[in-house]
């Protein structure tokens, strides 16, 4: 069915979007705690992101990845949809497409998927032990340049990749991107 002509002024430009792009949570979700994703959705609101997309991942993803036990995808699952029906928030999807393909999902393929299901501009949310995996793939370097990384805490230990690529990376609270890690950095 077409839609209806509309009629603007001449010289008519739409306001500017109050909220911008993706923040996509990279986890297990095994050992995520309610407040965790309590403190994603905040920093979704504090950095004006349109959609908060929680990717849980398969547990042949998780032991290719950290070699560690996790509980099945489904129960993990079920415990994102029970939290997000208790939040009711609309901007928060959970996003199954690891558990729909029910084997080891390499990140870059998880990554490509998300950037041709969700607008722009990315920002990946992850845990520090996370992100030090990701940056020790060889794939970051490829990645890094079209995601933005947001850290759920301050790294003890970084990885080589991401002390190179610090502007590229946050700590979720973070008022500017970097200005902790520059300002520790121009001391040494």
């Amino acid at each position: 069915m077409p839609q209806p002509t509309q009629r603007v002024p001449y010289g008519y430009e739409p306001p500017p979007s109050s909220t911008r792009g993706t923040l996509i949570y990279y986890d297990s979700f095994q050992d995520t705690s309610d407040g965790e994703l309590e403190q994603a959705l905040i920093t979704m609101q504090q950095m004006n992101f349109s959609r908060l997309v929680l990717y849980p991942l398969h547990e042949q993803t998780v032991k290719r990845m950290s070699k560690e036990s996790v509980a099945p995808f489904y129960q993990r699952e079920r415990r994102l949809q029970d939290w997000k029906q208790h939040n009711a928030h609309r901007a928060v999807i959970i996003e199954g497409w690891d558990g729909k393909r029910k084997k080891y999902t390499p990140m870059e393929a998880a990554l490509r998927t998300l950037i041709d299901h969700y607008e722009s501009p990315y920002f990946l949310l992850m845990t520090p032990e996370m992100a030090n995996q990701f940056a020790s793939f060889s794939i970051f370097e490829e990645w890094i340049s079209k995601i933005s990384l947001v850290l759920t805490e301050e790294p003890v230990q970084l990885h080589p990749r991401l002390s190179k690529f610090s502007r590229r990376w946050r700590v979720a609270g973070e008022t500017a991107p970097g200005q902790d890690k520059n300002a520790s950095s121009d001391r040494s």
